[in-house]
């Protein structure tokens, strides 16, 4: 390899996914068309049968990514305008098709020329490399990537180049002489997935524990454990899911005020990490779900599949979004009740989808009041304006207040009694529960809230000793 040219003078060629963006603009492509219409997913392999360079053609077609949204690699982009202004010549050269290769060169203003992949040609790897030599002979050239595809073109380059790369790329690499450059380096992708699998949000789960306490059988050992092991199993399939929602939810996110800072959005934890670990999650569920009764893993079926059409389609839908949470949070006590071989009476179920209408709203309430605070007027992906603010507030206040008169009748049912030897004491339940939702409300109308009001409560001093309190009494009624 030569090394008698200066940097300066040797031809920058620029991949464009993982190395100038952090992101995938062809996976980004498909995620939008699945999100578009879901049925898309049967054309794609038809695609794929006439070749990725087909594939990314068809994407192209149909669907225009956003690439002003994407995160860049700042790091390496300031290199290339320092460069730039040394008068290197640069060229960006990259897999993605040609029409969304040259949006973001435009976007940047700093290429002298824009190769993507056109007809059947995919331009990766080896195709990638024969293109550089056609378009600079046999001259020098410098070459910036990030993948293991990327080896044959460090391998034939003078300087290479290594953008967001873990070491173990870079002690592939046979040097040779060449001079190796480094930027962007990683911080640790299992922290960033374990992030973006939000396990913060598994505190919702504790739910499946209800049923257990509610029949008065948290002291059996073998009951407790399948409880337990309910709540692993809707905890890994909750991740799964929330990946998969982060993954079809990248355009919108990145335009929120604070979502964009989420591992897959801020392009922190590659796509296609994610997109393996979504099956993985899910498999995982389902085995560990194997080892409950039957009911159990139906009910986890049915929340997955109500989960995975939430994300792909009605969590844009007014009013139905909320309702499906509330039906979500219900059917963790399905779950729950499901693992230990109880049935979920009706008092408990008409609670909980009162009470968790009014939290889900609360949800909507706390997003558009923060939205307000920032001068947006509507939240990207959903079905949401921010004057519907006071409309939300009123169905929320009379679902919340719902779920305090539903508790207030199951106090004087007559099954009530025979499973309470102090039912009585169930009345001293009722403020506590008002107080904490109305507490609730009031951070919601002012912004103070975390946008999941149950992380909330679980994570707020004060809506914990009240939580505590009145498990302390529903004990002392037992």
């Amino acid at each position: 390899m030569s090394s008698a040219r200066t940097d300066s003078r040797l031809p920058l060629y620029v991949d464009l996914d993982g190395t100038l963006i952090k992101s995938d603009v062809t996976f980004e492509a498909l995620l939008l068309l699945l999100r578009r219409n879901v049925f898309y997913l049967a054309l794609v392999p038809l695609w794929l049968l006439r070749g990725l360079a087909h594939l990314k053609q068809r994407l192209a077609a149909l669907v225009d990514v956003p690439v002003e949204s994407i995160p860049f690699n700042e790091e390496f982009l300031d290199y290339l305008r320092r460069e730039k202004a040394r008068g290197r010549k640069l060229i960006l050269i990259s897999a993605s098709h040609q029409s969304q290769v040259e949006r973001v060169a435009a976007l940047v203003g700093l290429f002298d020329r824009v190769e993507g992949t056109q007809a059947d040609i995919n331009l990766k790897s080896h195709n990638k490399l024969a293109r550089i030599r056609q378009l600079n002979g046999e001259g020098g050239f410098a070459y910036a990537g990030n993948a293991r595809a990327d080896l044959p073109l460090w391998g034939a380059a003078d300087q290479a180049i290594l953008v967001n790369c873990g070491d173990g790329l870079r002690r592939a690499i046979n040097d040779n002489g060449q001079r190796v450059l480094q930027f962007d380096r990683p911080g640790s992708r299992f922290a960033c997935l374990l992030t973006a699998m939000r396990p913060h949000q598994w505190f919702k789960n504790l739910l499946l524990f209800l049923p257990l306490i509610l029949s008065h059988q948290l002291n059996d050992l073998t009951l407790f454990l399948q409880a337990s092991l309910g709540f692993v199993s809707f905890s890994l399939c909750a991740s799964s899911v929330y990946l998969l929602n982060d993954l079809l939810d990248l355009a919108s996110d990145r335009l929120h005020p604070s979502k964009r800072q989420r591992p897959l959005a801020a392009g922190e934890l590659p796509l296609g990490i994610a997109l393996a670990a979504i099956p993985a999650l899910l498999l995982a569920a389902f085995a560990v779900a194997l080892l409950l009764p039957g009911d159990f893993l139906w009910i986890l079926l049915g929340y997955w599949l109500l989960t995975t059409l939430y994300s792909l389609m009605l969590k844009q839908r007014f009013l139905v979004d909320v309702l499906v949470l509330a039906l979500l949070y219900t059917a963790r006590i399905f779950a729950g009740a499901a693992a230990i071989d109880v049935v979920a009476t009706s008092w408990l179920i008409a609670f909980s989808m009162s009470l968790f209408l009014g939290l889900a709203i609360v949800k909507r309430v706390t997003e558009l009041t923060r939205l307000r605070q920032v001068a947006y007027t509507s939240a990207a992906g959903r079905g949401y304006h921010t004057d519907h603010r006071r409309l939300m507030i009123a169905i929320g206040a009379a679902a919340s207040l719902g779920a305090v008169i539903i508790f207030a009748f199951y106090i004087n049912a007559p099954a009530t009694t025979e499973l309470y030897s102090s039912p009585a004491i169930l009345w001293l339940v009722c403020p506590l529960l008002l107080l904490l939702l109305v507490r609730i409300w009031v951070r919601a109308r002012s912004g103070e809230l975390h946008e999941d009001p149950v992380v909330f409560a679980l994570g707020d001093h004060s809506s914990q000793f009240i939580v505590l309190l009145c498990g302390a009494l529903i004990w002392l009624a037992i």
